[in-house]
């Protein structure tokens, strides 16, 4: 590394470590005012508010989409466009026990400490708000919008129980099958209905013999959300709602007609009428790029943060749309004990917690330093580009 990149490494943990206070502030507001997927006005509000403030061009609503935004960074040079990206919705009933509160501040500080140095940079800054992870797909939106066609590299940290750069995400897509069949009474007349809950239940069934015979890194769970109204009605209408995962895009097409044959066989042996809804969110796996993920673990190690190796399980996130679209990493930071299961109310505590806003002030340090590397380098930029076109 040269002693000027070096340098401006320096600046910017100076720049962060005056804005730790602030940035805390925000990450707890957002924590105690949880709002659902693309319902985030006040997480928006305080993210906007604060770049604004310090000279970012700021556009709110971008793509369609109320509660996204899209701020520049005032200074720059002829080059690449590098987005940090920031998270803000909660889960329903669970609020922050993703750790969205942090991302957002995050991305905010990254962005605000890169901003410091871009003069003595090439290329441009922005840092993006994308709502609606936890389901609503809002980058997904964001790209189809047109969103992310000046963006070249892309990044992003996201709270767990563990460090860790290169690890990437599941494919995702939701299924919903409603049967139908015929209501009688369930007692005097049973025959002359037609049990729709009884296609649920054996489709549920039919998913639970399939799991023997998928690959080990795929997740089939789901719900049954109808199942009938009494107990003396034989149910005319059941639905049930899944979600399934792989971690190649193959894999999950494949899978995909499985489970769906499934919902086809429960509704042939039951003699219930079948629709499949496959409309909802879908998200692409994760494919973290190597050099950006290096530059990433350089920056955590030489701030004291021990990146571990680890091959557990993986959840799913927009960011894969985002993976496939440009270089992009999303790695993860250690704010709870290790085992802490993330959707939980031990991780909401933890994404509340001095742990969990020490460890935002370190990644929005990493992530700002990376950027130095990123665009303080043309090699660094060759390889990461490179790297992308061969994956």
């Amino acid at each position: 590394m040269s002693a000027d990149l070096e340098s401006l490494k320096e600046r910017v943990r100076e720049e962060l470590d005056g804005r730790s206070e602030k940035l805390r502030e925000i990450g707890e507001k957002i924590f105690a005012n949880p709002e659902l997927k693309f319902e985030e006005y006040k997480a928006m509000e305080w993210l906007t508010e604060e770049l604004e403030d310090e000279g970012f061009q700021v556009e709110r609503g971008v793509g369609g989409l109320e509660t996204a935004f899209l701020a520049r960074c005032p200074r720059g040079n002829e080059g690449p466009t590098l987005a940090f990206l920031s998270e803000y919705d909660a889960l329903p009933g669970l609020g922050h026990a993703c750790g969205h509160n942090l991302i957002a501040t995050i991305g905010l500080g990254a962005g605000l400490g890169l901003c410091s140095v871009m003069e003595e940079l090439g290329g441009q800054l922005l840092v993006l708000g994308t709502p609606a992870e936890e389901g609503g797909g809002g980058k997904v939106e964001l790209i189809e919008a047109g969103i992310f066609e000046d963006v070249d590299v892309a990044m992003m940290v996201h709270p767990s129980d563990r460090t860790l750069v290169g690890r990437g995400s599941l494919g995702v897509q939701e299924l919903k099958f409603d049967f139908y069949g015929e209501a009688a009474h369930a007692s005097s007349q049973p025959e002359e209905g037609v049990n729709a809950l009884d296609a649920v239940i054996a489709t549920f069934n039919n998913v639970n013999a399939l799991r023997e015979h998928i690959k080990e890194s795929s997740r089939i769970h789901g719900i049954i959300t109808d199942g009938g109204e009494k107990p003396n009605i034989v149910p005319e209408h059941a639905s049930a709602y899944f979600y399934v995962r792989a971690a190649e895009p193959e894999d999950l097409e494949e899978l995909l007609e499985k489970v769906k044959n499934c919902a086809r066989a429960g509704s042939l042996a039951t003699g219930t009428e079948l629709e499949i809804d496959e409309e909802g969110h879908g998200y692409q796996p994760m494919q973290p790029n190597p050099v950006l993920a290096d530059l990433v673990k350089e920056n955590f190690e030489a701030l004291g943060e021990e990146v571990e190796d680890y091959e557990g399980g993986m959840g799913s996130t927009d960011m894969g749309d985002v993976s496939q679209k440009v270089p992009a990493v999303h790695p993860y930071i250690r704010i709870a004990n290790e085992d802490t299961p993330g959707h939980s109310k031990a991780f909401a505590e933890a994404s509340n917690s001095d742990m969990g806003y020490s460890a935002m002030l370190v990644a929005a340090k990493a992530l700002a330093m990376a950027g130095v590397d990123v665009l303080g380098d043309e090699e660094n930029y060759r390889r990461i580009v490179e790297s992308f076109r061969e994956e």
